[in-house]
């Protein structure tokens, strides 16, 4: 899934040049990137939305449309190699009850990012811990992941009441519960360039946008797992919280963080229990 991520394109070519089947659904972009893709990934499908549905709405679009056992989900601000693609799969085959598999996401500078962990209403993390070898884990990152697209038929793709964050929350919890069990293989690994996928024309709405569907998707996550008292309360908190730290971000001027902390207390102000 793209959205203003044209500049993405030379590295996405260089990860996925020697792969036969790509679907990239843009969603709604203005940058060009749908009419530039053929230019990098001419084998690619490319589904240009007319608007921008959501993160997880666009890959549930390409999902329709896989025809293959497996599909691999990848941010553009993600790297990869076909070597760990194809490792990915070994592992896979190696673990047939896996539902997903997931590499090592590493940080732009190399070192190694903890995108995995177990699902956090059930276990509160005592610290990150970086795993040497396959393990079963209660959730990773969205930003890569390979999907046995069969072990979806039980639970689905992504609930797109999530526009933007907690849908790969929301899908883990859903496989946990379903025990269609989670596999990181740190062996295989993904540079992730956290927050570089997009590129728009505005760069504060952008930071304004992510704040604002954050606080929402937080929401949507506690009222649909816990109950809608619980997403009451965490949203009266968070809107004392976020008022303080936005008095806060205006006497020390930040305004990319002032941007999307206006959107986090937008999306919390917005948000309705029914």
């Amino acid at each position: 899934m793209t959205f203003n991520s044209a500049h993405c394109l030379p590295a996405l070519q260089t990860s996925l040049e020697k792969f036969e089947h790509i679907i990239v659904v843009d969603n709604g972009s203005d940058d060009g990137g749908a009419q530039m893709t053929p230019q990098y990934l001419p084998q690619a499908q490319v589904l240009a939305l007319p608007n921008n549905l959501g993160f997880g709405a666009a890959n549930n679009h390409a999902l329709a449309r896989v025809t293959t056992p497996f599909a691999l989900l990848l941010n553009p601000d993600c790297e990869i190699t076909s070597d760990s693609v194809l490792g990915l799969l070994a592992t896979a085959n190696t673990y047939p009850e896996a539902a997903l598999i997931a590499p090592q996401l590493l940080q732009a500078n190399g070192q190694a990012d903890i995108n995995y962990r177990w699902p956090h209403l059930m276990w509160k993390s005592k610290g990150p811990g970086v795993q040497d070898g396959p393990a079963c884990v209660g959730f990773v990152c969205g930003a890569a992941m390979l999907f046995r697209c069969a072990a979806f038929a039980r639970c689905g793709y992504f609930d797109e009441q999530f526009f933007l964050y907690y849908e790969d929350d929301d899908l883990c919890l859903r496989l946990f519960q379903a025990r269609l069990p989670m596999v990181i293989d740190p062996v295989h690994t993904a540079l992730h360039k956290s927050r570089g996928s997009v590129r728009g024309k505005s760069p504060w709405r952008s930071e304004y946008l992510r704040g604002y569907h954050h606080a929402q998707s937080k929401l949507i996550f506690a009222r649909k797992h816990q109950s809608t008292a619980i997403a009451t309360a965490q949203r009266r908190q968070l809107l004392v919280e976020t008022t303080l730290a936005l008095v806060l971000r205006v006497l020390i001027p930040s305004p990319r963080l002032i941007a999307r902390m206006v959107g986090r207390w937008r999306g919390l102000f917005d948000w309705s229990a029914r």
